[in-house]
């Protein structure tokens, strides 16, 4: 069995003397795990490291084996993303979210986005808004995504401001004003057409929106937590926001990018 594709280091372990076990996000093959021969030695130290793209070669002599990668460098930008807390955090924060899927289950589309972002991680503010979109759309590959394209109560499209948290659907304003203490808020950033950008209150919002959804179906029922690294991202983030600066309109990144 061998393949070739592009790949995003999430991580990688030691495995005996010289070599390590590198986990990697790939565009046509999901996550999937490979031992790197060699993988310690100081010229491979660089280029092992997480948010790194890469292109691989994988070889075994059965699907269901470990298998070995040769690796070759694409895109070595792990060292900008030292640079920030955000980006320390966010970058253990987003392998976590993958981890969440099963191994070797593509999701292509995972694959650019987390390349999009780990291009902004170094602008918090931007990367607060792009991380819980990224937080939503794997909802929705595990299969719990959010419907917050219309009000669940009458049909309309209108002035959402709520998520219902029983069901994942959005609510508009009037439907859900008398049950306003038992809802969470819609951050008007997440609207279908929406032109303005995240601030320190909506962030805050949408990241409490999707960590409630996310602990609800995926970690308590797992029996796990979502750890420091999302909390520390977050909390990067927003301090961010409250310092002062302003996110680019994530159209115009999306172009950038």
């Amino acid at each position: 069995m061998e393949w070739t594709d592009e790949a995003i280091l999430l991580g990688a372990r030691r495995h005996g003397e010289t070599s390590v076990i590198a986990e990697m996000m790939t565009k046509g093959r999901g996550r999937h795990l490979g031992m790197v021969r060699g993988g310690r030695s100081r010229s491979m130290q660089p280029v092992l490291q997480p948010g790194n793209r890469l292109e691989v070669t994988w070889r075994a002599r059965l699907d269901e084996h470990l298998g070995e990668y040769r690796v070759e460098p694409v895109r070595l930008r792990a060292a900008k993303l030292m640079e920030s807390a955000t980006a320390v955090y966010g970058v253990q924060a987003l392998g976590a979210l993958l981890r969440l899927l099963p191994e070797r289950d593509p999701h292509p589309h995972l694959f650019e986005a987390l390349d999009v972002i780990l291009d902004h991680l170094d602008e918090a503010a931007a990367a607060g808004e792009l991380f819980v979109r990224f937080e939503l759309a794997v909802l929705n590959d595990l299969g719990f995504g959010l419907d917050l394209d219309q009000c669940a109560a009458t049909g309309g499209r209108d002035d959402l401001a709520y998520v219902s948290p029983k069901s994942g659907r959005a609510v508009c304003r009037s439907a859900g004003l008398p049950y306003a203490d038992r809802m969470l808020m819609l951050p008007g950033f997440l609207l279908a057409g929406a032109a303005a950008s995240a601030d320190e209150e909506s962030l805050a919002e949408a990241f409490r929106l999707t960590g409630f959804f996310l602990n609800r179906h995926v970690y308590e029922p797992r029996g796990l937590e979502a750890g420091a690294a999302r909390e520390g991202f977050c909390q990067a983030a927003l301090k961010t926001l409250r310092s002062g600066a302003k996110p680019a309109p994530l159209a115009a990144r999306a172009k950038s990018a």
